[in-house]
């Protein structure tokens, strides 16, 4: 046999002794070390209003220290920067996280600081319309607790991307302070910057509910500093039952958003890859959406009622879009009834605008179309006057709940909608 036929044929021999080993390996179940990843908080991110952006001078070599408050806790976690509405890549010179002393001063527990890390690297360079997401990083967080995240900014954005409806006070100072103790001379503002989400390490079972709104979920009229919006009311009930304390609840409500239109941010559909589909862990989602699309159809002037008919059957499409695009990724979709706002002191409803409400909130209210419902319609309205809020849970704008009104919402959901795989 020539030396070429006898290597062949040590290479079958060899191959077949081998074929049982490997057929008996590829039966073997893969392991895996792949950490699972579930959301504990979330911004949804816009473009800032005039009134609520920073000049360039401000984020010129300054340094940005905010607070946000957590849903779920874990041991490890990564933070989420985002550039999505910049223009020009944005500069991140160094990012710290600690906890602070309270929710409301920019004093933090030294002990706790840490710098995060982007590949390996103390600085990141986000490109214009996207995210970065931070290495993962050991760090005790628990549930229901606060989170210092601290900015450096070389250069200022092209175009700012944050969440002005933070209802949360960051500090803001010149210069590399990003570990300093206290900014005691930081200038206050109450709206958060290319802070777009905290995703913790958690059990295999644990997931995020998404509660996708306008300003009503946002948080409009809530205390600020006091986290007492509506889903962080879920979130403290969540934490409080021991069959749900595996679940996460991210803020995803936009001021003045809308379902068929951009308004203060763009619409829900626009909006809906980056704030539902993209967050991590994401099992459940709560839909609180429409109550601007029905103020501003009227809100200079009364339309005929063929008008009124044919934006409700648009608004109805939407929400079917939501509903399908949520269930092609195994979510299961939440309807919230549109709350009243009669005697809104912004949209002036008239009975035809309380009728389309009506409209809506049957639909949502039917079997077939969402998963489940959330009436907080009933939740909040005056018995002696179902289209007005009650009095006791009314901010004083006849469109946004007070506190109570929000914390009347949270204990609204019933906890039995959530429930572990």
């Amino acid at each position: 046999m020539h030396l070429l036929g006898k290597k062949f044929a040590a290479l079958v021999t060899m191959l077949t002794l081998a074929a049982p080993a490997l057929a008996k390996a590829h039966r073997q179940p893969v392991q895996t070390t792949e950490t699972h990843w579930v959301g504990s908080w979330a911004a949804s991110q816009q473009i800032p209003e005039p009134a609520n952006s920073l000049a360039p001078e401000d984020l010129t070599d300054a340094t940005l220290r905010q607070i946000v408050h957590l849903s779920l806790g874990g041991t490890e976690l990564r933070v989420h920067l985002s550039n999505a509405f910049g223009t020009q890549p944005l500069h991140i010179t160094s990012a710290h996280i600690a906890v602070p002393l309270s929710a409301s001063s920019a004093q933090i527990d030294p002990t706790t600081d840490k710098a995060l890390a982007f590949d390996g690297k103390p600085d990141v360079i986000i490109p214009a319309g996207a995210e970065y997401i931070s290495d993962p990083i050991a760090f005790p967080a628990a549930p229901l607790s606060n989170l210092d995240i601290t900015l450096h900014y070389d250069q200022p954005p092209a175009r700012e991307t944050g969440h002005p409806g933070s209802r949360s006070t960051s500090y803001l100072v010149q210069g590399d302070e990003v570990s300093a103790v206290d900014l005691p001379d930081a200038k206050k503002i109450d709206h958060w910057y290319q802070i777009a989400g905290v995703d913790v390490e958690a059990p295999a079972d644990a997931a995020a509910i998404v509660t996708l709104g306008d300003s009503i979920t946002d948080g409009h009229a809530a205390t600020t500093n006091g986290n007492d919006r509506w889903p962080n009311v879920l979130a403290e009930r969540l934490q409080a039952a021991p069959g749900t304390r595996d679940l996460g609840v991210l803020n995803q409500g936009i001021g003045g958003n809308h379902l068929l239109t951009d308004g203060l941010g763009p619409n829900v559909l626009a909006r809906f890859d980056r704030d539902v589909l993209a967050q991590a862990g994401a099992r459940y989602l709560i839909v609180l959406e429409g109550v601007n699309d029905l103020g501003g159809l009227t809100r200079l002037n009364e339309v005929s009622q063929a008008e009124h008919d044919a934006f409700v059957t648009r608004i109805l499409g939407s929400y079917r879009q939501i509903i399908l695009r949520a269930h092609d990724r195994g979510l299961k979709v939440i309807g919230a009834t549109i709350t009243p706002y009669t005697g809104s002191d912004y949209y002036h409803p008239g009975p035809l605008s309380e009728a389309d409400r009506q409209t809506i909130n049957r639909w949502i209210r039917t079997p077939g179309h969402f998963d489940a419902v959330i009436d907080f319609d009933r939740a909040t309205r005056d018995p002696a006057h179902p289209d007005r809020l009650l009095p006791a849970y009314d901010s004083g704008d006849h469109l946004h709940p007070s506190p109570a009104g929000y914390r009347a919402m949270g204990e609204a959901i019933p906890l039995s909608l959530f429930v572990s795989r």
